[in-house]
C-alpha cells in the first residue's frame, strides 16, 4: 500500500529477461556494426546512476539494442524515454518494452547520426545556457563504429547550442571502448593526449566513470569499455567557431611524434610558410620544440586566437587544405603513367 502523499516507485511488470528477449526474437549482434549486449542488469544500473537523478527527466537512449539499459532507464522513473534504434530487429522486443510502461517509451526507428534532435523534447524543458542543466539527458551503449564521429557531431551542436543542445546544457552518459575514453579524457603530458582530448575539454567537463571488462558483454570484445559522463560547459575554454578550433588541433596532430611546429606549418600554403608559421608560434607564444601532446589548453587557445586574426586578415587562409596542395604538387612533378603513384612519406602520415 502505497505511503500517503507520496508517489509510489514505478516499477516494471514481470518481464522475460534480456537473454531470453534475444532468444525469443532470434537476435544476434552484427559484427559489421559493432553490437555488443549488455546483459547484467547490475552493470546497466551501475551506468545510468552515472547519469545522475532521472526521477521525471526526460531521457533519449541511443542505441537501446534488446533493452538492458533501458529497463534500467525506467526503473530510475524518467518521466519520458526516447529510444532511438537502427536495427530494425530490436523493435518488437522494445515495443515489448514500451507496453509494460504504458505512455512512457516512445521508439524511433531510424539513425541517430542523421535524428533530429531539436525537436526531441517538449518545448517547456528549456533552460539558458547559463541556468542548470535541463532534466534531459542523452544515454548509450554505444556500438565502437560509431561512437567517435557521434561524440564529433554532439560536440559541435555543443558549440552551436543546436541539435540536443537547443534545451540547454543537456548531459550524456555513454560507453566507449576503453581507449577512446582515456583520450577523451587525457591530460598536458600524457601519451592518450590526442585531437579528441581537446575537441571535447574545451566544451565540456568529461568524467570516466568506471570501466566494464569485455568479458561482461555478448559477443564479447576485444577490448574493454569506459563510461564516460559530458556536461557542457558554460564558457567554452576556446571562444572560436567549432570548425576552426578543429582544424588548428587536427593540424597540431597531424604529426603527433615530432615537434608541434611541423604539424602547425600545415595550416599555411608553401609560400611564405615558415615565416607565418614562426609568426603564429611566436604571437601565441608556444614553444615550437613541444610535442603535441605536451600543449596545454591554453596554449592551444592562444594559438586558436592568433590563427583566427591571422584568418581575419588573409580571408582565403582557413580554406587552405595542405593535403590538396601536396596532391597538386605531385601530379605536376610525377610523369604521366596508367599506374597508381606510391604516397609520399607525408601523405602516409596524414
Amino acid at each position: 500500500m502505497a505511503v500517503p502523499g507520496k508517489v509510489a516507485a514505478f516499477r516494471l511488470p514481470p518481464l522475460p529477461t534480456v537473454g531470453e528477449i534475444i532468444k525469443l526474437f532470434r537476435l544476434k549482434a552484427q559484427k559489421q556494426l559493432s553490437q555488443n549486449f549488455l546483459l547484467d542488469l547490475r552493470l546497466t544500473d551501475k551506468i545510468v546512476k552515472q547519469a545522475g537523478n532521472l526521477k521525471n527527466a526526460h531521457v533519449c537512449e541511443v542505441g537501446p539494442g534488446p533493452g538492458g539499459i533501458t529497463r534500467s532507464i525506467l526503473s530510475a522513473g524518467v518521466e519520458q524515454l526516447l529510444l532511438i534504434e537502427k536495427d530494425a530487429r530490436f523493435v518488437p522486443g522494445l515495443q515489448m518494452l514500451s507496453e509494460a510502461a504504458p505512455g512512457k517509451v516512445r521508439i524511433v526507428h531510424g539513425d541517430i547520426l542523421t535524428y533530429k534532435m531539436e525537436k526531441a523534447f517538449p518545448k517547456h524543458l528549456k533552460r539558458n545556457w547559463e541556468d542548470e542543466p535541463p532534466d534531459i539527458h542523452i544515454i548509450g551503449n554505444l556500438p565502437f563504429s560509431v561512437s567517435t564521429p557521434l561524440i564529433i557531431k554532439w560536440l559541435d551542436n555543443v558549440s552551436k547550442k543546436d541539435g540536443p543542445f537547443i534545451y540547454g546544457r543537456t548531459q550524456m552518459t555513454l560507453t566507449f571502448q576503453k581507449e577512446v575514453a582515456e583520450r577523451l579524457i587525457a591530460n598536458p603530458g600524457a601519451k592518450q593526449r590526442s585531437r579528441l582530448s581537446i575537441m571535447s575539454q574545451y566544451l565540456c567537463t568529461v568524467e570516466n566513470c568506471f570501466v566494464i571488462p569485455g568479458q561482461a558483454f555478448v559477443p564479447k570484445p576485444e577490448v574493454d569499455v569506459a563510461v564516460v559522463h559530458f556536461t557542457p560547459l558554460v564558457q567554452p575554454k576556446i571562444e572560436q567557431p567549432f570548425e576552426l578550433v578543429e582544424k588548428v588541433v587536427r593540424s597540431v596532430f597531424q604529426f603527433r611524434r615530432k615537434y608541434c611546429f611541423r604539424g602547425i606549418e600545415t595550416l599555411f600554403p608553401e609560400s611564405g610558410r615558415l615565416k607565418r608559421t614562426e609568426q603564429l608560434m611566436m604571437t601565441a607564444n608556444v614553444d615550437p620544440t613541444l610535442r603535441p601532446f605536451q600543449l596545454s589548453m591554453s596554449q592551444f587557445r592562444n594559438l586558436c586566437n592568433t590563427y583566427r586574426k591571422m584568418c581575419d586578415d588573409d580571408p582565403g587562409l582557413f580554406v587552405y587544405n595542405y593535403r590538396e596542395e601536396l596532391q597538386q604538387k605531385k601530379r605536376r612533378n610525377s610523369p604521366k603513367s596508367t599506374n597508381q603513384p606510391e604516397h609520399t612519406e607525408e601523405e602516409n602520415q596524414l
